[in-house]
């Protein structure tokens, strides 16, 4: 059995100790935290413990994939482990001539716009010197069990392995999509693809068939470009409540416009209007409405902390749907296959939902409620779901955080957007104090930060709480 680290009371030698740090989840949010953590120059840094069933740190759910369709959906200049070095990652990309095989990611302005994957490989890079030292000890391997033990939190994990830690960072991936159960009738079709993320989940979807894609979003986006990259041909219906599609890049690269933090919204509806007004004011100075929408999103902490929590749910109720089309744009190669598909009319966008569902052998009869009331029926040959990350599950998404959310130790975010977590990302117990061992980073602590989806946001949130955790370690030592 593997001991990490192991209080005095659970071993016989008693040496010196450091302070354990256990990140579950080593994508960017968890790999970002270990990296700035790993750096902060401290002369007796903490351990570093990093749960990743992948081979790799740094790539997640969202960079590993091998599909070439799947592309990154802001410039490269835009992106980076570094928030003081925006630009590290197109360094990156330029010193190792990372895209010599990919001539589509340069666009026609200069822009790059790589593959996914390789965004995970520029991370991986960074963190693998730190694995190899053992600065950063990459432990392959599922969480199974957390409970409190003492002072510190016992870690089980699928390789029969505990791990005794002093301080715990949350870091997994927001839950799978749940299908809405009006498509539960289909559970079992060979052609029913509930989760797309899922390797070579869309393999069995042939070049002809008739596809239903329930949702309109990044991931339907993914789907339809990935399905025509390997020769479907078939008609598309894309589905969702108000049919809006993820929106575009603008044809020239423009600053971000606006004043949202002088004097910030106090509700949902002052927001609205106020991000209106910009938009014209923007117009009026040349500019088109994707400046205003990245000044919001670079000014998310200062907006959200500034609105009342029931304010903060009419925004995820009423406004969410809009703020995710025009804040999530999509790459301009995959919005051309879009585009084609629509133009030649082999694509069409819905605002319906499913009324009702029938599967007669192999077809899939479906009688589509469109927004207007009317009814139409259709038959498909393959229905995939892409309504996006069940957010309110995530305490139930795997065992552990139940487990903890059982034992009071985590609660679900107010606004349904994550895990409850105050502004020094510490996780609030049930009874609402926050623990000071318990941290959450990234995407799952938006309910407290505001935007937390963005790369730039997600690695400036992982700076963050390295830091938090530098300082906590910092007090530990001083009273060591």
């Amino acid at each position: 059995m593997h001991h990490d680290n192991l209080p005095s009371d659970h071993q016989d030698l008693q040496l010196p100790r450091r302070p354990l740090v256990a990140i579950i989840g080593g994508g960017i949010s968890g790999a970002g935290v270990a990296y700035h953590l790993a750096l902060a120059g401290r002369d007796r840094p903490p351990a570093i413990t990093v749960f990743e069933p992948r081979a790799e740190l740094g790539r997640g759910l969202a960079y590993d994939t091998n599909d070439p369709a799947h592309r990154i959906n802001v410039p490269a200049a835009r992106m980076s482990l570094l928030p003081e070095h925006p630009g590290d990652f197109l360094e990156w990309i330029e010193l190792n001539d990372a895209i010599a095989d990919d001539p589509a990611a340069r666009r026609a302005d200069g822009a790059i716009f790589p593959r996914r994957e390789l965004f995970g490989r520029y991370v991986a890079s960074a963190l693998r010197p730190l694995v190899e030292t053992g600065a950063v000890r990459h432990r392959r391997a599922v969480v199974t069990d957390v409970e409190r033990d003492g002072a510190f939190w016992r870690i089980a994990d699928s390789q029969g392995g505990q791990t005794f830690a002093d301080y715990l960072v949350i870091a997994t991936s927001h839950p799978s999509p749940s299908p809405p159960s009006a498509l539960m009738a289909l559970a079992g079709h060979p052609k029913f693809v509930a989760d797309s993320t899922v390797p070579g989940a869309l393999d069995a979807i042939d070049p002809d068939d008739r596809l239903l894609v329930v949702g309109n979003g990044l991931t339907a986006a993914d789907v339809v470009a990935s399905l025509e990259s390997t020769g479907h041909r078939g008609p598309v219906t894309s589905i969702s409540r108000r049919g809006l599609r993820s929106r575009g890049h603008p044809a020239v690269a423009q600053d971000p416009f606006g004043a949202f933090e002088t004097v910030p919204a106090e509700s949902a509806t002052q927001l609205l209007r106020i991000v209106r007004r910009t938009i014209r004011e923007a117009e009026q100075a040349g500019l088109t409405w994707h400046a205003v929408l990245d000044q919001v999103r670079g000014n998310g902490h200062a907006i959200w902390r500034a609105l009342p929590v029931s304010e903060r749910r009419r925004i995820v109720r009423h406004l969410r749907p809009f703020w995710d089309v025009h804040r999530f744009r999509i790459a301009p190669q995959v919005e051309e296959v879009l585009d084609r598909a629509v133009a030649n009319g082999r694509m069409e966008v819905l605002a319906a939902s499913v009324a009702s569902i029938r599967r007669e052998g192999d077809d899939i009869g479906v009688v589509l409620r469109r927004r207007n009331g009317e009814r139409l029926e259709r038959v498909y040959d393959a229905m995939v779901v892409t309504t996006g990350p069940a957010h309110g599950g995530i305490l139930n998404s795997q065992p552990w955080l139940a487990r903890l959310h059982d034992l009071g130790h985590l609660q679900l975010d107010p606004t349904g957007l994550g895990i409850a977590c105050n502004l020094s990302s510490e996780a609030l117990a049930g009874d609402g104090r926050p623990d000071p061992t318990l941290l959450i980073s990234g995407p799952l602590a938006r309910g407290a930060f505001g935007e937390l989806m963005g790369l730039p946001q997600i690695t400036e949130h992982a700076v963050f709480v390295a830091s938090e955790l530098d300082r906590k370690v910092e007090k530990d030592l001083e009273y060591d």
